[in-house]
C-alpha cells in the first residue's frame, strides 16, 4: 500500500498562488495514477486534476489555465501548483493514487487518500 501525505497550503490572497505537494511513501508513485480532489465547507469533494502514469493529465473547468498537476517519480512526489487564486478555491485539496483504468475524474478510482491539507483564500 502506498500512504500519502498533502503539505502546501495556507492562507493566501485572491490573486495569488500556492503549490501543494502530495509526498508518498510505501511504495513507489510511478505505479500510481495521482488525482487532486478538494472539499469546501458544506459542499461534497469534487475533482480538481489528474496526471496519468504516463504523465497525461486532466484538469475540471474550474482549474483549466490556473492550475497544473505534475509528478516528480524520483522524488516520490506530486504537485499542484495553483495560480490566480480565487476565494472559491477555499477548500481541504487532498491528493488520492490508484490503478483506475476509468474516468480520473471519479472518485471511485482512486484507493489512496491523504489526510488533505485546507487552502484559505481571501478576497
Amino acid at each position: 500500500q502506498v500512504q500519502l501525505v498533502e503539505s502546501g497550503g495556507g492562507l493566501v490572497q485572491a490573486g495569488g498562488s500556492l503549490r501543494l505537494s502530495c509526498a508518498a511513501s510505501g511504495r513507489t508513485l510511478s505505479s500510481y495514477h495521482m488525482g487532486w480532489f478538494r472539499q469546501a465547507p458544506g459542499k461534497e469533494r469534487e475533482f480538481v486534476a489528474a496526471i496519468s502514469r504516463s504523465g497525461g493529465t486532466v484538469y475540471a473547468d474550474s482549474a483549466k489555465g490556473r492550475f497544473t498537476i505534475s509528478r516528480d517519480n524520483a522524488k516520490n512526489t506530486a504537485y499542484l501548483q495553483m495560480n490566480s487564486l480565487k476565494p472559491e478555491d477555499t477548500a481541504v485539496y487532498t491528493c488520492s493514487a490508484g490503478f483506475g483504468v476509468g474516468n480520473p475524474r471519479w472518485q471511485h478510482e482512486y484507493g489512496f487518500w491523504g489526510q488533505g491539507t485546507q487552502v484559505t483564500v481571501s478576497s
